[in-house]
């Protein structure tokens, strides 16, 4: 009885070592909206897109540590370090931002469609996908010359989007459509669509290269995982409202979904095509995207102090109205295991 209970105890101190809690607050300030955010592993840098910038965090120190500007509108910020380069999706110009990764200058900027959004580097092509929200479309550029060699017409509005090196594709979530685009990287063309049933308007995404698993978080309350090979459902598990990121670490097999109504979400993969929810973090409201670190396992989320409501007009149905925020009072929220 006594050796049961030790067990026990001992299973319960190991779980609890392993739960998610928050850590931080690192004060950035400033006025203006946000989106997703980026980490650098290797150079241990933290990009927060924000308004008109994108704020530098020394993940050293925890302290901001520099700006990138003229980034009208930005949305999101594509890290190719091998290149010493970044690339910024400026949705207000619908142009995108090549930097320069020691100077923090910007080089060049690229034309895309109407509103780019989410943005990746793909390493083995060396190449920069913009997803444009307004436009319709993917334009790809060459990382290395910033020229433009291709426009991927969708079927409607992009959000995130994952890259899978070794099948040459590209996966991106069509929000209004409810499906899944794959992309295939040597031809530039889209040859497939995978329905999200029961999943609706998908937003954040994350991949599982070794077990080829597509995770997409979905605005009615699920994560999907999808066979990356099939576009099959194979399975779902609840999340919070208002998902607009999704994040997978492959040595804990753990995905994580943040969601603007203050929560986290963690589940894991326990096998092809089971998924359990094994945490629900409480972070802070407006907190909607998110960047895992795979050198600490560390979570970084934003957000900010919301303002009094000032008797606005009720939301009208389907529509996903942010609230305001008081200026100054941005900031990025750390949790870990540790």
């Amino acid at each position: 009885m006594l050796i049961g209970l030790v067990l026990v105890g001992l299973v319960q101190a190991a779980q609890a070592q392993s739960q998610y809690k928050f850590l931080k607050s690192i004060p950035i300030g400033g006025e203006g909206g946000w989106d997703y955010l980026s980490v650098d592993a290797k150079a241990r840098k933290l990009y927060v897109t924000h308004a008109s910038k994108i704020v530098i965090v020394d993940l050293t120190r925890d302290v901001p540590a520099g700006e990138i500007t003229d980034t009208p509108g930005v949305h999101g910020f594509a890290i190719a370090s091998e290149l010493q380069r970044g690339f910024s999706s400026n949705g207000s110009e619908s142009r995108v931002s090549v930097v320069d990764l020691k100077t923090l200058k910007t080089i060049a900027k690229a034309e895309t469609g109407e509103n780019p959004d989410a943005i990746l580097f793909e390493s083995t092509q060396s190449e920069v996908y913009a997803f444009n929200g307004r436009g319709k479309s993917a334009t790809v550029i060459d990382a290395k010359d910033n020229q433009v060699v291709a426009t991927v017409p969708l079927s409607g509005k992009p959000e995130f989007a994952a890259a899978d090196a070794l099948g040459a594709r590209v996966f991106c979530n069509i929000e209004d459509k409810n499906e899944v685009a794959v992309i295939d990287m040597k031809t530039h063309a889209v040859t497939a669509s995978w329905p999200l049933a029961p999943g609706e308007e998908p937003t954040g995404m994350a991949f599982d290269a070794v077990h080829h698993r597509l995770f997409v978080g979905c605005h009615n309350k699920l994560m999907m995982m999808l066979d990356s090979d099939t576009g099959k459902v194979v399975a779902k598990v609840p999340i919070g409202a208002g998902v607009d990121a999704c994040a997978f670490y492959d040595a804990t097999q753990l995905v994580f979904a943040s969601c603007g109504d203050g929560t986290l979400t963690i589940a894991k993969e326990e096998t092809l095509d089971k998924l359990t929810v094994v945490q629900t973090l409480t972070t802070e409201r407006g907190a909607r995207t998110m960047a895992l670190d795979p050198a600490t396992h560390r979570i970084y989320t934003a957000t900010a102090e919301i303002a009094p409501e000032q008797g606005s007009p009720p939301a009208s149905p389907g529509e996903h109205r942010r609230p305001d925020y008081v200026p100054g009072t941005f900031h990025v929220l750390v949790y870990g295991t540790e």
